[in-house]
C-alpha cells in the first residue's frame, strides 16, 4: 500500500502535465485557424513580417528562410505590402540572420527603404511583441512554414497585432527534420501559452524604433 502512493502521485502529475501540454497546443493552434490565407487570397496588410529560420554555413538564408522571404518579395510586387520586418537571431559574432535577409530581398529588387532589420528576435514570441512594442506594428502579413504558422499567428496575434498568415512549403529531402520541425511544437506551444499568459518580455525591448514608420511613409 505505501509503495502504491508514490506511484499515483507520478500518475496525477503526469496526467496534469499531459493536460496542460494538450490545453496549451489546442489554445494555440486552433484560435487563428481563420486567419491563415493563401499568397494570392491573403487581404493586404502594411508590413510582412518575416521570422529567422537560420542561416547555411555560408551565411545565406536557410531553405527555409528562403521560401519565406520570397513571399515576402511577391507580397510587396503585388502591393499587399508596403515594408517588410525581417527578425531574427543576431547575438553571436559571424551570424546575422536580419542582415542576411535583407541583403537577399534587397538583391531581388525590394528597395533598401523597405526592409526594416529587427537584430532581436530570438524566438517567435519576442518577434512578435517587438514588432508591437519596439517597431509599432499593429497589423501584419506573417511568413512562415505551415507547421509554425498558427503559433506565429497566435503569439503576434496576443502580441496586439492584426495578424494574418500565409505558410510556405516546408518540403525537404531530410524526413528527419519534417518530424522534428512537428514534434517541437508541442513544447513550443506550451511556451507560447505561458508566455501569452505571464505575458512575458522579450529578453531585449528596447526604445521605440521609426524604422517601420519611415518605410511606410516612403511608400504610399
Amino acid at each position: 500500500m505505501t509503495g502504491s502512493r508514490p506511484r499515483r502521485l507520478v500518475g496525477w502529475l503526469l496526467l496534469l502535465v499531459a493536460v496542460a501540454v494538450a490545453g496549451s497546443f489546442g489554445w494555440v493552434q486552433v484560435s487563428p485557424a481563420s486567419r491563415i490565407h493563401t499568397l494570392e487570397d491573403v487581404p493586404g496588410r502594411p508590413v510582412a513580417l518575416v521570422l529567422g529560420a537560420g542561416l547555411r554555413p555560408s551565411g545565406s538564408p536557410s531553405l527555409f528562410l528562403t521560401r519565406r522571404l520570397d513571399a515576402a518579395r511577391r507580397l510587396y510586387e503585388d502591393g499587399k505590402v508596403r515594408a517588410v520586418l525581417v527578425s531574427g537571431d543576431s547575438s553571436r559574432p559571424g551570424y546575422d540572420e536580419p542582415t542576411a535577409m535583407r541583403g537577399w530581398l534587397v538583391a531581388r529588387g525590394v528597395p533598401p527603404s523597405a526592409v526594416v532589420r529587427d537584430f532581436a528576435g530570438f524566438d517567435t514570441h519576442d518577434t512578435c511583441v517587438r514588432a508591437r512594442q519596439v517597431f509599432g506594428v499593429d497589423a501584419a502579413v506573417v511568413l512562415t512554414q505551415d507547421y509554425h504558422l498558427r503559433r506565429a499567428l497566435f503569439s503576434c496575434t496576443q502580441a496586439g497585432i492584426d495578424a494574418v498568415g500565409v505558410s510556405v512549403s516546408s518540403s525537404t529531402d531530410k524526413p528527419r527534420n519534417f518530424v522534428t520541425y512537428r514534434l517541437r511544437e508541442g513544447p513550443a506551444a506550451v511556451k507560447a501559452a505561458s508566455d501569452a499568459a505571464l505575458d512575458t518580455e522579450p529578453k531585449h525591448l528596447g526604445d521605440y524604433d521609426p524604422s517601420v514608420d519611415e518605410a511606410l511613409a516612403a511608400r504610399h
